[in-house]
């Protein structure tokens, strides 16, 4: 069945190797025709001969053949597009076998005599032959570089044997760098394609039409054509002949020119092949040695790329344009483009336009009014020119000349009509039946001779047309004048007689706003009854098909529509000079070496944009393998991308946080970059990998140098690569890598001894080994010829300082250093170094004194304040030593240590156990508990593993248990707690000592049952530990950090007078305590360190009535993360805290802890100490836990989001399932299910092959299809933790406000909790955020911040305390070190 919508047959595209159809002309489709020969030429001449066919195309004087077929469909369509339309009202012949004969051209622009102005001199070649841009008068082979060399091992080379291109040198490309080559060749730069051109020349989203004129108006009166002279005042005729068709055609302002609606303007373009002089501006010729033309000689020899077979060179994939702006003088075009007479009168008076239009509004440089300067330089309107360097071929075009009617009072009018449609007509019908109207009036005055004035508010007049100031606007323009006669307004049409002062100019102008408006209205409605004497005819596939640019001469569509429309908003494309919608690897490889060829210097630029396109091109799976081998061809020939750059920069040290601590930009001087260079090298010669490392030193210094077109450096690089290595310096003196560095002198000693006569090439070596060993001794060895014996380097002035260690205290000098790095703690300890030590000994404080402050929510004695202050003031000393002190490392003081590392409480028992008394004031009634306490796991009905705090205070009435377990209960105990948890009712709060007395829960992963046993005596000491190091003992880290605090807040207790005053502006406790004082000095422990929580107990088994529910808030001063299994980060170990399951009340119940208020500093532990129930001993777990530079906890805050907090749970739930599901598959009970069961299987089939036959084959057929099945969950499992935890992470994603950033990681290296050494890493903070410090006893070093977040699994040395800082609270200082230049700076 035929397609009824079949599109007609399209009019066939030049035969390669034939000259292009010339542009149409504009035919009159009458009998009395004016012939294309005689379109220029006087009266009576006779039109040349007609050859079959034309030597060469061009867009002057053709003839034009309607097309037998609709315009191709362009398949994707590029955004924004329209298809070329033509319009024609007659029939189409069917016959396009025989061509017609066409108008001779010449190889040169032709030399054509007009009459296009009567007074207009004839054009001759003067002007042409002046030019005195370089090359153009060359002979033809005089523009090819005779003393290079083609690139034949690029013709010989697959990968460029796919890129059809000409014109290219090896030394030209291999020294694009260098500015010398540059001024020698002298290339005319960046340049485009053939659809980049299309583009340019006009508007993509607008259309340019040619111009045809179909007939004349009739010069009498149709009854059936009403005209607004109906409504005149009086009748006049006028003595002006009606407008010739001649006239009308030489209304156009050009031969060449075309009209676009959008713009009510006209647009020259002119295109030809031509070896002739090009008609250059005086102006641009003044400048040409800054906008250098392509070579003359090379263009010569090919007529055209796309069509010429005869060319002597290699053909090119296709054009290759260069634009210069305002190149061309309109006024030495054939024939010449003038500027309208109306036009020069007006910008010699200076145009005045009335009404209220803004003057922005007219947008006068879109319309290029500047280019109209005819008369103050002596030239005519600046035209573009568009040339391709590699053939003849070049295009000249103007921007938009503007029409009579400016384009806004069009748009104006049109927007009046749409919005304001007449009654009884559409909008569009509306704005035709005004521009017909306006139109009819024109044809009135100018064919029918009628000069009657037209009543503006005459009823026919106001139905078709309306009066408003941009109608008058319009009118006024064309020159008609509003004049008032008896209170009645009229317009006067323009005087149009010879006679009559600017009447010629006024006709011309007239006629010229007729022949405009017409080509609006047919291209506004296409269909109507009003009769148009023109016929609009698209240009879009002529120009395309002429400048190469046409869809059968590049294709379009070859991306997908998913590809394309991810790829074509990329500035990479325009930079190559294509699209992404006439992208073909061809193509794109051949417009990337045509950009280099023309514009050498820009390689890295195009060559990074190339790159940027294969890899998003990459990135959709659509690049092509000839593209990737292009890529991989440059960059075996040393091109780069800007982004090598970036990282070459960075391999030199540059940056403010790297080693240079310099940015790195073009002002950085050469000899700085050679230098930054040589200490890579050096650098390089460190490495392990010397050969790699030193290749990247050198190849950075290599891509910066030329990057940056220095001849100097890239002359020093060149000289320098192949100087002496490591390698060959240790072979120079016959010396292993690995000798000692004494033994390094010695040799060198006996080798000047034995061969005098090497006394350089020896030097040289030992310099080089040097600089590989960064030996200072060896620098001056080879320098001074004199051995300095060992030399101790100084430790660098702003480098934090070490602290020595006094035996097994590694923990102790992580924690003081960890103290020293927070401000505000370290500026309140510096002034206790001057504390009397005396007068506190002799300090008496009454029992109503050490009544008045709790520290740790209990009373304390007279004897923990003396010690504390003790403490305080050691440690002040230390601190102010670490600040002076100009050694790399500090020795804390016997006495300090034993303060740190052992409580009041081990004093006091020691004490008993000696047999001593205890004389201090700890009675009874100081640990009478009524303030606020730490969370707690209260014992009372409650299964849990008895233990103490890590951070902590221990409850001083129970006595530790045996188990090593007690590590990982993560709440402190006090008496106060085993009151329980407060019971909350909805109506009424609780009073403050309202309290039931209820057992706490503790988490079901601590718990372990215990028979109660009769009551420790009071003071029972536990068996001393041997170990010093195991987590949970009384000496681990955490067990001093606590006991630290704890004195430094006892020590800055203040006992004289307190008032209320002082409970109003203390900056230590934020919470307000019953029945007790506040103080004025700063608890700075609490106020950095202490949190609020609150906690829930919901019985899970129970109702969810309130009185089930069992809450009560608490002070935290760390969060513990349990540290039992691989696979989970630092937020899940926080939930598996925040929410948990706990006995209580015998039962279970659902315990969910929520965040009401956070400390400026978190401290995180991770409890490594786990517990086997079968060994009975404790162990440390490996496993690693995720953790990054930030951390944010919205997600478990008690104000959080309530809808995502559920859903956030409901997805934690399904997560952790999912993980004890793998774990139980994994690593099962005894043994893990997959392994067990394979091993099985294979023992099981070795048995049945070898001795017990009797085995069932079947059964080892189920084994083995259980183990399948086992796997399969397994990968099962995987995926859906994957997915559930990215849900997770997505849901919170953007709640951010409780935002922290990480400070410091406590390590413990050691495979047992019993033993190990610990260190920590402390962020530089806040100078410099990415460094980090590691503190190792008395070394502190630098490391990158990839050492302290990389992953740990199969080490020994694991996180077990992370600290974290809010950001923005400015409470870090790492490097607190005194500057002498402040000393100077107060002098």
């Amino acid at each position: 069945m035929d397609n009824p919508d079949a599109p007609k047959a399209r009019r066939p595209l030049p035969t390669p190797g034939a000259p292009m159809s010339p542009r149409p002309d504009t035919p009159v489709l009458n009998s009395s025709g004016v012939s294309p020969a005689s379109f220029y030429a006087p009266a009576g001449t006779k039109p040349p001969p007609l050859p079959s066919r034309p030597k060469n195309s061009g867009s002057s004087h053709t003839a034009y053949i309607p097309p037998a077929q609709e315009p191709p469909t362009y398949n994707p369509p590029s955004p924004g597009f329209r298809e070329p339309e033509l319009v024609t009202d007659e029939a189409i012949a069917d016959d396009d076998s025989e061509l017609p004969a066409l108008i001779p051209q010449e190889s040169t622009w032709p030399e054509i005599h007009t009459n296009w102005h009567t007074d207009q001199p004839t054009w001759g070649v003067t002007g042409w032959q002046n030019s005195t841009s370089s090359d153009w008068d060359k002979p033809p082979n005089s523009g090819i570089n005779q003393e290079l060399d083609a690139m034949d091992y690029m013709s010989s080379n697959a990968s460029y044997q796919d890129f059809v291109i000409d014109g290219r040198t090896t030394r030209e490309e291999t020294l694009w760098w260098n500015p010398e080559e540059w001024q020698k060749h002298r290339r005319p730069g960046p340049g485009f394609l053939p659809p980049i051109l299309a583009e340019e020349l006009h508007d993509a989203n607008h259309s340019l039409f040619s111009v045809g004129i179909l007939g004349m108006p009739p010069t009498t009166s149709s009854n059936k054509d009403p005209s607004p002279a109906s409504v005149a005042t009086s009748a006049s005729t006028s003595d002006s002949p009606p407008p010739t068709e001649q006239e009308v055609r030489l209304s156009i302002p050009h031969p060449n020119a075309y009209y676009c609606r959008k713009d009510n303007g006209w647009v020259i373009l002119s295109w030809k092949s031509s070896s002739g002089p090009l008609p250059l501006a005086q102006t641009f010729e003044e400048v040409s040695d800054t906008h250098p033309l392509p070579d003359q000689g090379r263009r010569l020899q090919t007529a055209s790329c796309i069509d010429d077979p005869e060319s002597t060179f290699t053909r090119n994939q296709t054009h290759h344009f260069h634009k210069y702006p305002k190149a061309v003088d309109g006024l030495k075009l054939n024939p010449p483009l003038r500027a309208d007479e109306w036009d020069r009168q007006q910008r010699r008076a200076g145009a005045v336009i009335s009404g209220d239009v803004d003057d922005e509004s007219l947008q006068i440089d879109e319309v290029e009014s500047s280019d109209s300067n005819e008369g103050q330089s002596g030239e005519g309107r600046l035209l573009d020119l568009y040339l391709c360097c590699q053939c003849r071929f070049s295009v000249v075009a103007s921007g938009i000349i503007p029409g009579v009617i400016p384009k806004q009072y069009l748009d104006e009018m049109l927007k009046d009509k749409r919005h304001h449609p007449g009654l009884g007509r559409s909008a569009e019908q509306s704005v035709a039946l005004t521009a017909e109207t306006i139109i009819t009036a024109m044809e009135n005055r100018l064919w029918k001779g009628n000069n009657r004035c037209i009543k503006v508010h005459s009823q026919g007049f106001q139905t078709k047309v309306g009066w408003n100031s941009n109608i008058k606007r319009i009118f006024e323009t064309l020159g008609f004048t509003e004049e008032t006669s008896n209170q009645e307004v009229t317009l006067r049409p323009p005087a149009i007689e010879a006679a009559a002062l600017f009447g010629k100019q006024n006709r011309r102008k007239l006629l010229r706003s007729w022949l405009e408006l017409s080509c609006w209205l047919a291209e506004f409605k296409r269909t109507h009854e009003y009769k148009i004497y023109i016929q609009l005819t698209s240009a879009r596939e002529e120009y395309q098909t002429a400048i190469g640019a046409h869809p059968d001469q590049i294709p379009r569509g070859l991306l997908s529509d998913s590809t394309l429309h991810g790829v074509q908003d990329i500035e990479s494309w325009k930079s190559l000079g294509l699209t992404a919608t006439t992208f073909s690897p061809e193509l794109l490889g051949f417009a990337y070496l045509a950009q280099c060829r023309c514009d050498p210097q820009g390689t890295a630029h195009y060559f990074s944009n190339l790159a940027h396109i294969a890899k998003e091109l990459g990135g959709y799976g659509n690049c092509p393998a000839k593209i990737q081998d292009l890529v991989v061809m440059e960059q075996s020939r040393d091109r780069f991308t800007f982004e090598d750059a970036k990282n070459a920069t960075t391999v030199l040290g540059f940056g403010t946080d790297n080693l240079l601590r310099v940015d790195y930009d073009e002002d950085v001087p050469e000899d700085f970059l050679e230098h930054a260079w040589k200490d890579a090298i050096k650098r390089a010669w460190r490495d392990d990998s010397t050969s790699e490392s030193l290749h990247v030193a050198n190849n950075a210094f290599r891509i910066l140098a030329e990057l940056r077109n220095s001849v100097k450096l890239k002359y020093a690089f060149d000289t320098g690569k192949s100087k002496l290595d490591p390698d060959k310096a240790y072979n120079t003196l016959e010396i292993p890598k690995e000798v000692e560095e004494d033994i390094v002198v010695t040799v060198y000693q006996m080798r000047l001894d034995e061969t005098p006569n090497q006394l350089e090439k020896m030097r040289e070596a030992l310099m080089c080994i040097a600089e590989a060993r960064d030996s200072d001794r060896l620098r001056q060895l080879a320098s001074s010829g004199t051995d300095p014996g060992v030399i101790t380097v100084a430790t660098p002035a702003d480098r934090p300082r070490g602290l020595n260690q006094l035996g097994n205290t590694c923990y102790l000098n992580s924690l003081l250093q960890y103290f020293y790095t927070i401000k505000e703690l370290r500026e309140a300890v510096l002034p206790m170094s001057k504390l009397d030590l005396k007068a506190i000994g002799n300090e008496k404080l009454s029992e109503e004194d050490l009544k008045k402050h709790r520290v740790g929510g209990r009373l304390v004695t007279r004897r923990e304040i003396v010690r504390s202050r003790k403490f305080i003031n050691q440690l002040a000393d230390l601190f102010y030593n670490l600040e002076y002190s100009e050694n790399p490392a500090v020795t804390p003081t016997l006495e300090l240590a034993k303060l740190a590392l052992v409580t009041s409480r081990d004093e006091e028992e020691d004490e008993v156990d000696k047999g001593g008394t205890d004389s201090s004031n700890d009675t009874d009634a100081t640990l009478v508990e009524d303030g606020p306490s730490r969370p707690t796991i209260d014992t009372t009905g409650v299964s849990q593993s008895p233990g103490k705090s890590v951070l902590g205070k221990r409850g001083r009435d129970i006595a530790p248990a045996a188990s090593e377990m007690e590590v990982d209960s993560p709440i402190a105990q006090s008496p106060k707690d085993k009151d329980g948890f407060v019971m909350i009712s909805r109506k009424s709060p609780p009073t403050a000592q309202t309290a039931v007395s209820e057992p706490e829960a503790s988490s079901s992963k601590v718990q372990a049952p215990i028979s109660e046993a009769p009551k420790a005596p009071p003071r029972k000491r536990p068996e001393p530990s041997d170990s010093t190091m195991m987590f949970g003992k009384q000496h681990d880290v955490a067990e001093c950090m606590d006991n630290c605090m704890f004195q430094i807040e006892t020590a800055l207790l203040r006992f004289d007078e307190v008032s209320d005053m002082d409970d109003k502006t203390s900056v230590v406790k934020r919470y307000r305590q019953l029945h007790a004082v506040r103080v004025t000095i700063a608890k700075i422990i609490y106020r950095l360190f202490y949190g609020k929580i609150r906690q829930r107990i919901t019985g899970v088994e129970l109702s969810q009535s309130r009185s089930s529910i069992h809450e009560k808030e608490d002070l935290f001063s760390h969060l513990p993360v349990n540290v039992a299994n691989d696979g989970i980060d630092i937020y899940d170990g926080l939930s598996g805290y925040f929410d948990d399951t706990v006995d209580f009340q015998g039962r279970k119940a659902r315990m969910e802890v929520t965040l009401v208020d956070l400390p400026p500093i978190l401290q995180i532990q991770l409890q490594r100490v786990q517990f086997n129930r079968e060994t009975l001993q404790p162990y440390k777990s490996q496993a690693y836990v995720k953790f990054g530079e930030s951390l944010y906890m919205d997600r478990f805050m008690d104000n959080a989001d309530p809808t995502k907090k559920a859903k956030s749970k409901a997805i934690q739930s399904q997560l952790s399932a999912c993980r004890e599901r793998v774990r139980l598959l994994v690593e099962g009970k005894e043994t893990p299910f997959s392994s067990s069961l394979e091993h099985t299987s294979k023992f099981l089939t070795q048995m049945r092959n070898t001795s017990m036959p009797v085995i069932e084959e079947e059964l080892i057929q189920q084994l083995q299809e259980e183990q399948t099945r086992v796997h399969k969950e397994i990968d099962g499992l995987r995926r859906r933790i994957d997915i559930l935890k990215n849900d997770l992470e997505t849901l919170w994603m953007d709640s951010m406000e409780a935002a922290y950033e990480l400070t410091s990681v406590f390590i413990h290296r050691g495979s047992s909790p019993s033993w190990g050494h610990y260190f920590f890493y402390s962020r530089n903070l806040p100078g410099s955020p990415d460094s980090w410090f590691k503190y190792n006893d008395s070394d502190v070093t630098v490391v990158e911040k990839q050492d302290v977040l990389a992953d740990t699994t199969g080490s020994t040395a694991n996180p077990y305390l992370l600290v974290f800082a809010r950001k923005g609270a400015d409470i870090v200082d790492t490097v607190k070190r005194f500057e002498p230049s402040s000393l100077e700076s107060v002098q």
